[in-house]
């Protein structure tokens, strides 16, 4: 799919693998999530703007570079706090907003509630972070509202993606990037991702029943 880039580094591939084990407790879940969000950020974040500098090694002045590229991160809440750790780890000096946005069990539709982001978001790239693509109602839905408030330059970041999930937000908002590390199957009947990894929100946080 157009659009569409699918992080399969190996240490990707393993550590979803964890993810989906429904045996793996919560605690190493958050912490195999970060370090996931890490190695995706790498891919994200390749063609970042950089301007060269010079720096003083304990030897000598030698040439570097620094980052010119400013990044808001912007989790839909709340699985998509999952995700700010381990891209934080790696863009130190990265702006978060927040997106508060539920999909309504019974239509399947996105009900927002919240919007909190930095200024002069215009400027930015604005990376979305949810762990699931699922219906794609959500992301559609963030994108939108992020837009609005002048966002220009968006990226979709997702754990798992379901087929569906993708279409819909690509045929609303065709110029953002999704970056993903698997295109899972398909949705069930209640717009869960097969074989996906259940919900990551309550994996996340230890709210399971």
């Amino acid at each position: 799919m157009k659009n569409l880039i699918i992080c399969s580094h190996p240490l990707v591939k393993r550590d979803l693998t964890l993810l989906r084990d429904k045996n793996t407790p919560s605690h190493l879940f958050r912490s195999i999530l970060r370090r996931v969000a890490t190695l995706m950020a790498y891919r994200v974040t390749e063609d970042l703007a950089v301007k060269e500098i010079s720096v003083m090694t304990p030897l000598e002045k030698t040439k570097g570079y620094m980052v010119t590229d400013s990044v808001i991160l912007v989790p839909i809440l709340r699985a998509g706090l999952g995700l700010v750790g381990g891209f934080v780890e790696v863009l130190p000096n990265a702006r978060v907003g927040h997106i508060g946005m539920y999909r309504d069990e019974e239509t399947l539709k996105p009900v927002d509630y919240y919007l909190k982001v930095p200024k002069n978001i215009h400027r930015s790239f604005v990376f979305v972070l949810d762990p699931m693509l699922a219906t794609g109602g959500s992301a559609v839905g963030a994108v939108s509202v992020l837009k609005q408030r002048g966002a220009r330059r968006i990226r979709f970041i997702s754990l798992v993606a379901a087929p569906e999930g993708v279409r819909q937000l690509l045929r609303h908002h065709p110029d953002v990037m999704i970056f993903t590390c698997s295109l899972d199957r398909q949705l069930n009947k209640k717009g869960y991702i097969l074989p996906g990894l259940g919900d990551a929100g309550d994996r996340i946080f230890g709210t399971l029943e």
